[in-house]
């Protein structure tokens, strides 16, 4: 009798595909007990490394173009729409009805193009020109706040790790992203669809691994800017407020969403981390050329 070789689904760190530097994974199984692929146990040196890549890439991700950050969106969703098959037979290894797996992934490639449409569209949603007492122009606009810690949906494989990636760099963020630990083939598949599309290194790092072990490292990481929790764990939620105030992390907590319907997309999750810049720039008086203000 053959035994079957399983897959190793590794970490994705900065464009490239490590193990990781624990050397630990653990087994994923489906409900029945089937075992169905060794994943990465990732640790606290994995995050750093994580962060590093994302640190590295945040000026010229945020400093791209914000037409070219759509077109890089849309060509994440030509990617997984290439490899659609693929993701619902993982779905379906991961307990996911046929119906459940075809809708997960046919509105996580809508959601990849709907937030690829507010890439050029979001500045002008929420920029000002303030009213002001003097001579002077008053602008407000939103600027990307850096780099993002993010705990992924646990029982929304796909949909839920799109849902909450994509509004994150369509604003300009890059970001460290904790997969489902139960149900974590999606993401590392969804790490290789990244990697072929034009999306460059270290603006999305997955890993894979505890989240009781890596929350911390999460939370209080000091040149991590924002995190994003999406599960109801009160403990988890008032440790990560806690640790979060040490550099005033922002912190969104995004436990009641639901993914699958219209309120699981809005332009408001690409401002939550954005940070709004403003500006005073002089008036010029110009009446000795006819004119003024």
């Amino acid at each position: 009798m053959r035994l079957e070789v399983l897959k190793t689904y590794k970490l994705y760190i900065g464009g490239q595909y490590p193990r990781t530097e624990s050397g630990r994974y653990y087994i994923a199984r489906n409900k029945a007990g089937a075992q169905l692929a060794n994943v990465c146990l990732g640790s606290r040196k994995d995050f750093r490394n994580a962060q590093v890549a994302a640190r590295g890439a945040v000026a010229a991700w945020s400093g791209r173009a914000a037409f070219n950050r759509g077109q890089i969106l849309y060509r994440i969703a030509e990617m997984l729409e290439s490899r659609r098959a693929q993701f619902i037979d993982e779905l379906l290894l991961q307990d996911l009805s046929q119906a459940a797996a075809e809708a997960e992934v046919n509105t996580s490639i809508d959601r990849l193009i709907y937030y690829a449409g507010w890439c050029d569209k979001f500045q002008q949603l929420f920029s000002a020109v303030n009213p002001v007492a003097g001579s002077f122009f008053n602008f407000s606009v939103p600027e990307p706040t850096g780099v993002v810690s993010i705990i992924a949906p646990q029982n929304s494989p796909l949909l839920g790790l799109v849902s909450v990636i994509a509004p994150v760099i369509a604003g300009g963020n890059t970001c460290i992203v904790l997969a489902s630990e139960q149900k974590p083939l999606s993401a590392i598949t969804f790490a290789e669809v990244l990697g072929t599309s034009d999306l460059p290194g270290g603006v999305v790092n997955i890993l894979t691994g505890s989240v009781k072990e890596l929350v911390s490292w999460f939370s209080d990481h000091m040149d991590v800017n924002a995190t994003i929790y999406c599960e109801n764990d009160s403990s988890v939620q008032s440790s990560i407020r806690e640790k979060s105030a040490l550099n005033l992390k922002r912190v969104f907590f995004y436990d009641k969403k639901d993914w699958n319907s219209e309120e699981g997309q809005s332009p408001y999750f690409i401002l939550d981390t954005q940070e709004i810049k403003t500006t005073w720039h002089p008036i010029e008086n110009i009446a000795g050329a006819g004119g003024g203000y």
